[in-house]
């Protein structure tokens, strides 16, 4: 009864639409969802079926434990989701479009009902995120389109588990858990970094403490170096971030030939600087082995999901680990302005840096 009555919920949603495109991008992501959600079965039946293989067993075992130190040590309000299993085939359960201007880092902001306006937009099929790609390249904007692991559907749905996790390493099945059970504490509509970058900062420390408890001091070691991979590719993309900035605000007054030799300069120089410092790396960093057109929108999606994950990550400091307590700290900035949001997130985010 329940799943019928979100599916009655979501296509209550689709029939308040108009215009062929919206109409067209709402019924494949409605029909993508359903799809999943009604290839589901139940986790636990899987793992007591004698038929299904040891491997998937075993990954189902260890999701359900992460289920359950979600719920009782992180505070998540993990509900039924991850209680379903879906086969999908594939690494991936959407791809997302990031698209953003010639001479800017502000990404285009697409606007949906509940949600509010994001800066990506996710497709259930490649070609279709290509097609609406190709539309904003002609318009010389900057693209990516980068496939999903998962995605959270903020507790309107009952989230399964499927195939984008079980393919990956146990710890990076739970952190990814962690991460979308995340976005069913708080979301704010028009505020991708505050939303990406809190559940982020749930994951790293919902997978710190995970790892302390199984006593896989290999496996904390390797969060660790994942996270300062992270941090110092955080510091050149906000490097080169403020150069391209100031470089932008001269539209008007360079010519655009110049312009794009400036950015193209800026570019080559951040991808040399990526492949210096992760040739010291023993695992691949966020922009891969050997990143080849990076341009605005790769910047825009990574600062989005990292931004304030230092913030965050004092906050959870401030109230001495105590998740319960940093979820209503966390909803009562959600209730700030944006602006004060930001001066705040900014002084925690150099607090944050200073005690390191």
């Amino acid at each position: 009864m329940k799943q019928l009555s979100q599916i009655y919920f979501v296509m209550l949603l689709i029939t308040t639409l108009s215009g062929c495109t919206t109409l067209g991008y709402y019924s494949q992501a409605v029909s993508g969802h359903l799809s999943l959600m009604m290839s589901t079965q139940s986790v636990s039946g899987l793992i007591d079926a004698p038929s299904t293989p040891p491997a998937l067993k075993q990954k189902l075992l260890v999701a359900n434990e992460a289920r359950q130190f979600a719920a009782h040590r992180l505070a998540l309000p993990v509900g039924d989701a991850f209680a379903e299993y879906a086969e999908l085939g594939r690494p991936w359960v959407v791809v997302n479009l990031v698209a953003v201007p010639e001479f800017s880092l502000q990404a285009h902001r697409w606007c949906y009902p509940v949600v509010g306006c994001q800066a990506y937009r996710g497709y259930y099929e490649l070609e279709n995120a290509r097609t609406e790609q190709t539309l904003f390249m002609a318009d010389n904007y900057d693209t990516f389109i980068g496939g999903v692991t998962a995605y959270s559907t903020l507790g309107w749905f009952d989230d399964p588990l499927h195939t984008g996790f079980t393919s990956l390493p146990d710890n990076r099945m739970v952190a990814l858990m962690f991460h979308e059970l995340a976005h069913r504490v708080v979301y704010i509509s028009d505020d991708t970094a505050f939303n990406e970058s809190f559940a982020t900062a749930v994951e790293l420390e919902g997978l710190r403490l995970w790892l302390e408890t199984e006593g896989d001091g290999s496996g904390f070691q390797r969060a660790l170096a994942r996270l300062r991979q992270r941090n110092q590719t955080l510091a050149l993309v906000e490097d080169v971030s403020r150069q391209l900035e100031a470089l932008y605000a001269q539209q008007g007054t360079l010519p655009k030939t110049e312009l794009r030799h400036q950015k193209a300069q800026l570019f080559q120089a951040l991808q040399d600087d990526y492949l210096a410092l992760s040739a010291t790396w023993e695992q691949p960093g966020p922009f891969g082995e050997n990143p080849t057109g990076l341009n605005n929108a790769n910047l825009a999606l990574f600062s989005q999901y990292n931004q304030h994950v230092p913030a965050f990550r004092q906050l959870l400091r401030d109230h001495a680990g105590d998740f319960s307590d940093f979820y209503k700290a966390v909803e009562t900035l959600a209730d700030q302005s944006q602006d004060i949001r930001q001066r705040r997130l900014s002084d925690l985010g150099q607090r944050f840096h200073e005690d390191l």
